[in-house]
């Protein structure tokens, strides 16, 4: 990730250094930039958060649906599981958390938290806000804004400080591959309570798999497993279809994956720039009309081909000028009335980073003011 650039700007909140996680932010020990930029600025006063929930009462609450959750992933060949009992309705703790959204006309523009991983999360959502976005793909991730190792203590914190400043947090984006993962359990608990409808997993890859039948019956029991968990917490899973060695880049292997699977709890993050990189155009737009009924979520970017010593390697690029054909995707989108989120995603690495994502925010923003005349 290139250092975040461009002239000082005064909405944009970043601290450059960890804190502790159980201390408020100290807004007069900010430093005043994020590294050798100084078009970072700091202006927080008399910044403040509180924490309505305990660590305790939200466990609590997980706990009740771990019964659930462990009868949903019983394997496939035992019928289909029994949904646990109720427990007796219970009036929720006060938190920050979103209230219930009004209806979506069209698709609700996210950027994914890592392009912007130096911004504390504690200050994510007003930047977000003040760049025009609707909401956050917040990753959950090695690297991401919140790892792993963070989840229990931060992740509640960084949704509320989304949340707390008017925008969504419809997905999150994590490296969960396994239902047996401890972290990926604790995550779920807090998503669901915290009422987020979607999960990216992580990948699987292929690894030259001598026998492609078994490795996909092996992923299909991952995430089956995972989806049960998922939907245990009233939570959606949707796989990212990423180009290259990984089980879903070519779209049909997990169109095989997901047969028989509700198609309430399973379906796609769909990425075109990755499906015309692994398809070309016409096999991109095919990959698009098998993935559609199911596409829950949409990640864009874009690239082109180069020419890289002997080989061709496909190179990131600002969106609109690479090989994505933009107004047949988003056309495609509206036939469907797709009103997911939509998350922008850079593999490029340009010299002014917030430039260059204020301008792929335009150019969604028009795309979708073309393709749904309610929204322009």
């Amino acid at each position: 990730m290139s250092h975040l650039a461009g002239t000082a700007n005064a909405g944009w909140l970043a601290a450059a250094s960890r804190r502790r996680i159980n201390n408020p932010p100290q807004v007069n020990n900010l430093p005043h930039n994020l590294g050798p930029n100084p078009g970072w600025i700091t202006i927080l006063e008399g910044l403040t958060r509180s924490m309505a929930l305990t660590r305790r009462r939200v466990l609590s609450g997980m706990a009740m649906g771990v019964a659930g959750a462990l009868a949903l992933q019983a394997p496939a060949q035992q019928g289909p599981a029994q949904a646990p009992a109720q427990a007796p309705a219970q009036k929720p703790p006060p938190t920050r958390a979103k209230q219930p959204a009004k209806p979506r006309t069209s698709p609700a523009v996210c950027l994914y938290s890592k392009q912007v991983v130096k911004v504390e999360y504690e200050n994510l959502g007003m930047v977000l806000r003040d760049m025009g976005f609707d909401g956050c793909d917040l990753s959950v991730e090695p690297g991401g804004h919140i790892t792993p190792e963070q989840i229990n203590s931060d992740l509640m914190r960084a949704i509320e400080a989304v949340n707390g400043v008017g925008l969504d947090v419809p997905i999150l984006s994590t490296s969960i591959v396994s239902a047996n993962d401890p972290n990926g359990r604790q995550l779920m608990g807090i998503a669901g309570f915290m009422q987020i409808p979607l999960i990216r997993p992580g990948y699987w890859r292929y690894n030259n798999a001598p026998d492609l039948d078994a490795r996909l019956a092996e992923v299909q029991r991952d995430v089956m497993t995972l989806a049960s968990v998922a939907r245990a917490y009233n939570i959606a899973t949707c796989l990212h279809n990423r180009a290259g060695d990984y089980v879903g880049a070519s779209t049909w292997d997990v169109n095989t994956i997901f047969r028989g699977i509700d198609p309430r709890w399973v379906g796609y993050d769909f990425d075109p720039g990755y499906a015309t990189e692994q398809g070309g155009i016409e096999g991109g737009a095919l990959a698009l009309r098998l993935a559609l009924p199911r596409t829950k979520a949409v990640t864009v970017k874009d690239f082109y081909w180069a020419k890289d010593g002997a080989s061709w390697k496909a190179t990131g690029c600002p969106l609109g000028e690479g090989m994505v054909d933009w107004t047949a995707f988003f056309s495609a989108l509206a036939r469907v009335r797709f009103v997911g989120p939509i998350s922008i995603s850079m593999t490029y690495q340009p010299k002014d980073e917030i430039n260059a994502i204020r301008r792929d925010l335009e150019f969604v923003r028009k795309q979708i003011a073309a393709a749904y005349p309610q929204a322009g």
